[in-house]
């Protein structure tokens, strides 16, 4: 008898809840709405595999049901959401020529306006960017009390917990120098063997707090000397992009740098950021 060829399973065979099309699409779309993020097809198998979590905690058989939970009033459930489709990847001094330019440039700010420096970086992650932000700072000033102060947000709040934690394990700070190693951070022993924690005097120069950067009023003053917005960029389509930059530009202070990440350009939104080095920007029409 000939051989009969059975065709190979799918994903969608083998799901463990019913997931289609229009499923994806309304995924897409509420995580658009509420957080600026723009899913490709492409991207289906992942947002099944993040997704199906919650949809088993919650009991569930179908993403169709979850998302009608979700857009009936999910209320906490939108934390959940957003937190499983929000992708975290970090390092301590990841594209390391920043902290180059930030160093030189915090100094000359404090030289030229005297007073405590603020920057923002509005995808703190697990905490590795901030945390490099205020070595920096400490490094810049010879002092681990730089006149430096650092707002740390996200909008995930699973990972900004891990920030504030300030503790890792040592792989992380593996390809550090032994001198950062000793200098900042503090070496588990007994049941935290393995791991490390940032020096106290660095967590003073850090507030962590949840933030959307597409939501409603930021709530924050501005006269920021520098704020790091890296590999968020891409996740958002042109529109959004823009709409975003309007809001940051203006909370730079006179001089202040905008650093963004190693794939992201703003040609298309010229007339809000000048490009002034590697991925680096300044407000469009600032004096250097």
């Amino acid at each position: 008898m000939a051989d009969t060829l059975v065709p190979a399973a799918t994903n969608a065979d083998v799901r463990e809840f019913e997931f289609d099309e229009r499923d994806f699409r309304r995924v897409a779309k509420l995580i658009h709405a509420r957080a600026g993020i723009h899913l490709n097809p492409h991207k289906r198998d992942m947002v099944y595999s993040r997704l199906a979590r919650r949809v088993r905690a919650l009991g569930l058989s179908r993403f169709r049901d979850y998302l009608d939970r979700l857009e009936s009033g999910g209320g906490a459930e939108w934390e959940a959401f957003t937190n499983a489709l929000t992708t975290n990847l970090t390092s301590f001094f990841r594209e390391a020529h920043h902290f180059d330019t930030l160093a030189g440039h915090l100094a000359a700010m404090h030289a030229r306006d005297g007073g405590t420096l603020q920057v923002w970086c509005n995808a703190a992650s697990t905490g590795e960017e901030p945390w490099s932000i205020a070595i920096t700072a400490c490094e810049a000033f010879g002092t681990l009390s730089p006149p430096v102060r650092i707002l740390a947000t996200d909008i995930d709040t699973s990972v900004l917990r891990t920030a504030a934690a300030a503790t890792y394990p040592l792989e992380r700070i593996a390809r550090l120098s032994p001198q950062r190693r000793r200098a900042f951070f503090q070496r588990g022993t007994g049941p935290n063997e393995g791991l490390c924690r940032v020096r106290p005097q660095l967590q003073s120069l850090v507030q962590f707090r949840p933030l959307n950067l597409l939501g409603g009023d930021y709530g924050l003053r501005g006269g920021f000397s520098a704020v790091f917005c890296r590999n968020v960029m891409i996740y958002f389509d042109k529109p959004t992009q823009r709409q975003v930059l309007e809001r940051i530009v203006p909370l730079l202070a006179p001089g202040g740098l905008l650093f963004a990440g190693h794939s992201e350009t703003f040609t298309h939104a010229a007339d809000l950021v000048a490009p002034c080095g590697q991925t680096t920007y300044r407000a469009a029409g600032a004096r250097r």
